[in-house]
């Protein structure tokens, strides 16, 4: 387009990335912008689980997180040889959706990335009902390769938008920018830039 960049069109289905069961097709538009901004992204999925089955999941996590005595902790997740043990699944979902947004922020049309491995996570006991969670985080930049490491803290509470603040350091290009304050789902993301901790 013309003094705006390039949008393009996708069409694509999605699974469960825990079980790898079939999870809905989607439809996209991606505008990648002339200037250094996030990407503009217009999605509509349609969805194999129904709304009230998908909320019934994000309770069993959470009450599985919630009802913990002792703050959880955890390091390298998944190990070397890809396992992740079952008290750390929950960790991990939170990892995927939490760095998901910083990917979102971090990718260009020739940028991509991937959650690698979670090299340390800490969860903070709140006196309020959320969740939340500080984490390092490593992200596999491709065509690159290069690994770059984000500190990242999520906040939860199901029926609530995931918020993500994060700062990402680069090992090539020195310290890199991060967010304020980022809140997102699986369904879109929005940022509001700012805020520090």
């Amino acid at each position: 387009i013309p003094e705006s960049g390039h949008k393009y069109y996708l069409q694509f289905s999605t699974e469960d990335y825990r079980t790898g069961e079939d999870a809905g097709n989607c439809l996209a538009t991606v505008l990648y912008p002339k200037k250094k901004s996030p990407p503009v992204v217009t999605i509509k999925c349609s969805r194999t689980k129904d709304k009230k089955e998908i909320q019934e999941e994000n309770n069993r996590l959470y009450q599985r997180i919630r009802h913990q005595t002792k703050p959880i902790t955890g390091k390298n997740i998944p190990d070397s040889y890809g396992n992740i043990e079952p008290a750390l699944e929950p960790v991990w979902a939170l990892a995927v959706a939490g760095s998901s947004s910083i990917m979102w922020e971090k990718s260009t049309e020739t940028l991509g990335y991937f959650l690698a491995q979670v090299k340390t996570a800490k969860q903070w006991l709140r006196k309020d009902d959320f969740i939340e969670f500080d984490y390092t985080v490593l992200l596999h930049e491709m065509p690159t390769q290069e690994i770059i490491s984000c500190h990242m803290r999520l906040t939860w509470l199901p029926g609530h938008p995931l918020k993500v603040k994060h700062f990402c350091a680069s090992q090539s290009h020195g310290t890199d920018e991060g967010s304020g304050a980022e809140s997102g789902s699986a369904a879109g993301a929005s940022a509001e830039k700012g805020a520090s901790f």
